[in-house]
């Protein structure tokens, strides 16, 4: 992975200010005001932020503290996403932000999704000045812009004007996402994305609960509108005990199918990180799930294996 200072981005951190943000209401009477951007629906008191830690309260305004604001870049191949029937052997370049909706024990990228923000090392980064960038990476392959690493849709409001600028210039945007989003504000993103690597944890609302302080409806919920609107591929990572019964595969694989066979879909394998430390799933349990899954998709691949 690439560091800001590695691609040369020519950026002006006191430009940063914080962005007034989109999907919320004041309550009634109150100081309080509710963000509509993610189902958890936070109420969020003067001062506060909310679960995502990037949404806060300020003098009864909601605003995004983290707009425009990157903490990881990279050139990344565009199968590390991962998209395999989406421009495969390309390039595209990939930038992180800090927050999450969810709080899986397991994340990957903790120590920016879930990181205290004092702790976080970040370099501000103008929708202008990524869409320059991306441009100028062209000829090393790059096809657009991934919005990825932390939890992109909650950067709502800098990945749609990013987004939009990029599609103006002829470039492709990415989003590798939770799908934890209420249907109005996907709605309003949609029409400026090219491709999702949509992320779903498991196929039961206990996994959801217990390990990712969410709910699976919302995820299902959003993956058909993904799927009308742009090229989709679902990964699942497989958590030996917790997420890998055959059965529950089968039943992932069949709702897939439901909306379209032919989506990808990537099993990946679990190794021990952040709060949980299980045992790395046994390659032959990917063996197996894809074996299941293959019943009924076209295409189903294994990764980190």
């Amino acid at each position: 992975m690439w560091n800001c200072k590695d691609l040369r981005l020519r950026v002006m951190t006191k430009n940063h200010k914080m962005k007034p943000a989109l999907f919320w209401f004041k309550k009634e009477n109150s100081a309080e005001v509710q963000c509509l951007l993610c189902p958890h629906g936070c109420v969020i008191a003067e001062g506060q932020i909310g679960r995502c830690r990037v949404r806060k309260n300020i003098d009864g305004e909601l605003y995004s503290l983290n707009y425009g604001l990157v903490t990881a870049t990279a050139l990344d191949p565009i199968e590390k996403k991962p998209l395999h029937r989406f421009f495969p052997g390309k390039r595209v370049f990939s930038l992180g932000t800090f927050g999450c909706n969810l709080a899986c024990s397991y994340c990957q990228n903790w120590q920016i999704a879930h990181q205290e923000q004092r702790k976080i090392s970040a370099t501000y980064l103008a929708p202008e000045e990524a869409v320059a960038k991306a441009k100028e990476l062209m000829p090393l392959g790059n096809i657009g812009i991934a919005y990825t690493y932390s939890e992109p849709l909650m950067w709502f409001e800098y990945v749609l004007d990013t987004a939009k600028l990029a599609r103006e210039a002829g470039l492709k945007n990415i989003l590798v996402t939770n799908g934890y989003i209420n249907p109005q504000p996907l709605k309003k993103l949609l029409p400026f994305i090219d491709a999702v690597n949509l992320d779903v944890k498991a196929f039961t609302n206990e996994f959801y609960h217990e390990l990712c302080q969410g709910s699976l409806e919302p995820v299902l919920r959003s993956a058909k509108p993904f799927a009308q609107n742009c090229h989709v591929e679902i990964t699942t990572l497989l958590i030996s005990g917790q997420n890998d019964n055959l059965e529950e595969i089968a039943a992932l694989a069949q709702w897939i199918a439901k909306i379209d066979r032919s989506i990808p879909l990537h099993l990946t394998r679990y190794f021990p990180n952040y709060k949980l430390q299980l045992p790395p799933t046994p390659s032959e349990s990917l063996q197996k799930a894809k074996k299941v899954a293959e019943k009924f998709l076209d295409d189903v691949l294994l990764g980190n294996i």
